[in-house]
Formats: structure tokens, C-alpha cells, sequence
């Protein structure tokens, strides 16, 4: 017996990381916010000014609004406290003679004391970025911008086995890779000004 076509579900390293997101997720905490409608996914982009990385286009779409992932836990996409919406657009008009964040980059987690986990949405992967301004002394913010993760992927799936740089047991162990300097932060930030 032979299958239709179009009844073959093809299931996806993203849809099996969105699964394994999602289980854990639910695990940790089972009042998570609804995920969010396309029409407010849409409302958000439009406030950005660009489209969401897939990946964090999706994990919002499909698992919650936020309330997930490491530590803190993502941010809610939009509202009128942290959201990724809000703390972009509040990021980006700070003043000063240098800019602080780039376009296209979207804090999407709070690690306290400032610092953000953030998406590049300009980039294929959807890098993550770790803003870490609390060494800032004056003059171009470059020196606050470290390079955490190669993808989006890779960084949740740090999470999921317990190994990213911010476990307490990883740090302990020799399997937490610390976030480097990120080289195209002058670059980046250049173009702003």
C-alpha cells in the first residue's frame, strides 16, 4: 500500500528542537503564556522594522510568549513591561555621541544587571550575543558585545543539556565554552552612527 503524498508529515531538526523546547518548557513551568498569534508576531515586526529570526519567529508562535528558557527566561514578545519589542526600541534610542545596539539585534533574556541575551536577526543563524555593559567606560560600546552562540539552535540546545555558560554545574566542569569578544561589534555598530 502505497501513501498520498501529501499525508507524509516531514518532521524537521527544527520541529524536533521545537519539541524538545517545548517539553521542557512546560516542565518548568506549566502556566506558560499562550504563544503568540500571527497578527501579533506581525504587529511586533512591524515595530521592529524587520522580520524575526525564524527560529525565535517560531519558538514565540509555537511555544509562549516568553516565560521559558534559561535563567530568566525569555522575554514576552510584546507588552507594556520587558518585552523583546520594548527593551529593542528603548535600546536603540538611548542618547550618546556612540551607539550602544545594533539594528537588528533583539535582546530576547535578561541575565540581570543589565545584560541581555540577544538575537541577531540580520544574521542566517540567528546568533546569540551577550550585552554586557557593566565594564563600559566611556566611548564606543564594542567592548560590551560577546559573541555566545554560533545559532539560536545551539544556544537552546546548551540549555536543554545543562551546559551553557551560565550553569552553575558547567562552569564548575570544563564543558562551558565562556562567550568571546564579538569581532563584528565595531563594524556593526559603526554603521549606526
Amino acid at each position: 500500500m502505497s501513501v498520498p503524498p501529501d499525508s507524509i508529515t516531514v518532521v524537521t531538526e527544527t520541529d524536533e528542537l521545537l519539541r524538545r523546547v517545548a517539553t521542557r518548557a512546560l516542565s518548568e513551568s506549566p502556566h506558560l503564556p499562550a504563544p503568540v498569534p500571527e497578527a501579533r508576531l506581525a504587529e511586533a515586526e512591524g515595530r521592529l522594522g524587520f522580520p524575526l529570526h525564524p527560529l525565535l519567529a517560531r519558538l514565540y508562535r509555537e511555544v509562549a510568549d516568553g516565560g521559558f528558557g534559561p535563567d530568566y527566561r525569555l522575554l514576552p514578545l510584546l507588552g507594556p513591561d520587558e518585552s523583546v519589542v520594548g527593551e529593542y526600541l528603548a535600546r536603540r534610542e538611548e542618547p550618546g555621541e556612540h551607539p550602544m545596539w545594533p539594528e537588528g539585534i533583539v535582546p530576547v533574556l535578561t541575565w540581570g544587571c543589565a545584560m541581555y541575551a540577544a538575537v541577531d536577526c540580520f544574521d542566517e543563524n540567528g546568533q546569540v550575543l551577550l550585552f554586557e555593559p557593566n565594564a563600559y567606560a566611556g566611548g564606543p560600546w564594542d567592548g560590551c558585545w560577546f559573541h555566545d552562540s554560533g545559532s539560536l539552535a545551539a544556544w537552546l540546545g546548551t540549555w536543554l543539556a545543562g551546559t551553557g555558560w551560565y550553569e552553575e554545574d558547567a562552569r564548575d566542569g570544563d564543558g562551558a565554552a565562556e562567550p568571546q569578544a564579538w569581532d563584528r561589534a565595531a563594524s556593526r555598530l559603526s554603521a549606526e552612527a
